[in-house]
C-alpha cells in the first residue's frame, strides 16, 4: 500500500495548474468576482493559488517559502465576501473541476476543502446593516 499525498493523487503540479486556470477563466467571466481580482496580474494571482493548493494537499513548499504563511481571511479582508461572492466562487471551482474530472472520491475530498475555506472567508452578511 503506497502513502500517496492529495497532491500526487490529483496528478501534480499538472493537475493545480489546470485547475487554477479552469478556475480564473470562470472568475474572469464572472461579474461580482472579477473586480475582486488584480486585472494586470492574472498570471501572478494564478501561481498564487496554484501554490496554495499544491503545498495544502502535500506538493512542494513554494507557497510558504515565498509568501509565508497563508493568511487567508487577512489576505481577503480587503474584499467584499458575501454569501451570494462565497456562492459564486465556488460554482467557479466546481466548474474547473468539472472540466478536470477527478477521481469522485478525490473531488469529494477536495470540493469539501473548497467549501470549507469559502466559507470562512465571509465578511459581510447582507442581512445584517
Amino acid at each position: 500500500m503506497t502513502n500517496q499525498s492529495m497532491h500526487e493523487a490529483l496528478g501534480g503540479e499538472a493537475f493545480f495548474r489546470a485547475l487554477v486556470h479552469e478556475f480564473y477563466e470562470r472568475v474572469w467571466a464572472d461579474d461580482v468576482l472579477r473586480p475582486m481580482y488584480p486585472a494586470h496580474d492574472r498570471a501572478g494571482a494564478e501561481d498564487r493559488l496554484r501554490m496554495f493548493l499544491e503545498q495544502y494537499w502535500g506538493g512542494p513548499t513554494t507557497y510558504g517559502e515565498q509568501r509565508g504563511h497563508p493568511r487567508l481571511r487577512m489576505r481577503h479582508a480587503a474584499y467584499e465576501i458575501d454569501p451570494d461572492a462565497r456562492d459564486r466562487w465556488i460554482a467557479c471551482m466546481r466548474g474547473a473541476l468539472d472540466a478536470l474530472e477527478p477521481a469522485p472520491l478525490l473531488r469529494a475530498e477536495i470540493e469539501d476543502y473548497f467549501e470549507r475555506a469559502a466559507t470562512s472567508m465571509l465578511n459581510r452578511n447582507p442581512l445584517i446593516r
